[in-house]
């Protein structure tokens, strides 16, 4: 399950990193601008249900370090939990409903992970950084049990999920803004 857990984290980052490879590249090469078109068109609509699936596989996978590896979390991790916990059901819920006017809930709360993330891989990275008493004697912030390939760590993975999903949700963005889209809440799902 730790190579598993690797592989998804190492995925994210390819999605995140072409993402914003061909948003950037789209304004300067036509050939990436229809690229960039050709992926709104196929993510139209399924933006809300993959970010939900990002999350509900990163709680997923949390709570089986935890409960089933035995991984005590540290305070830094318990953070970043409850940034990513609660876009399960925020996630879901909007991608059900087509509820587009979630999306600032969503990135904020992924933004608050993506930033406890950064800083707790920086800490693993540079113990000596780690300043303040932010963690405890039993469960250090600067170890972790899951170093795969030597950098892939549970923090690092818990940054690749956030990443991903701020991505999907500047996707939903952009497809919410194109023209041939409609961006409004149905009515019907409202009453």
């Amino acid at each position: 399950m730790r190579l598993f857990f690797a592989i998804l984290a190492l995925l994210a980052n390819v999605a995140v990193v072409g993402l914003v490879m061909v948003w950037i590249g789209a304004r300067f090469s036509g050939g990436l601008a229809g690229l960039r078109d050709r992926i709104h068109r196929s993510l139209h609509g399924y933006e809300y249900w993959f970010a939900f699936v990002v999350a509900l596989v990163c709680t997923l996978g949390s709570l089986y370090l935890s409960e089933v590896e035995h991984f005590e979390p540290c305070r830094l991790c318990w953070f970043q939990r409850i940034a990513m916990y609660p876009l399960v059901p925020i996630l879901g819920i909007a991608a059900w409903r087509r509820d587009r006017w979630i999306r600032p809930y969503a990135v904020t709360l992924a933004a608050i992970g993506l930033a406890i993330s950064i800083r707790h891989y920086i800490i693993q990275n540079f113990p000596s950084l780690e300043s303040g008493g932010s963690c405890s004697l039993t469960a250090p912030c600067t170890a972790d049990p899951l170093w795969v390939w030597g950098w892939a760590t549970i923090p690092y993975m818990a940054l690749s999920g956030f990443a991903l999903i701020i991505a999907l949700m500047v996707v939903a963005r952009a497809n919410d803004r194109s023209p041939d889209s409609d961006s409004s809440v149905d009515p019907e799902v409202i009453s």
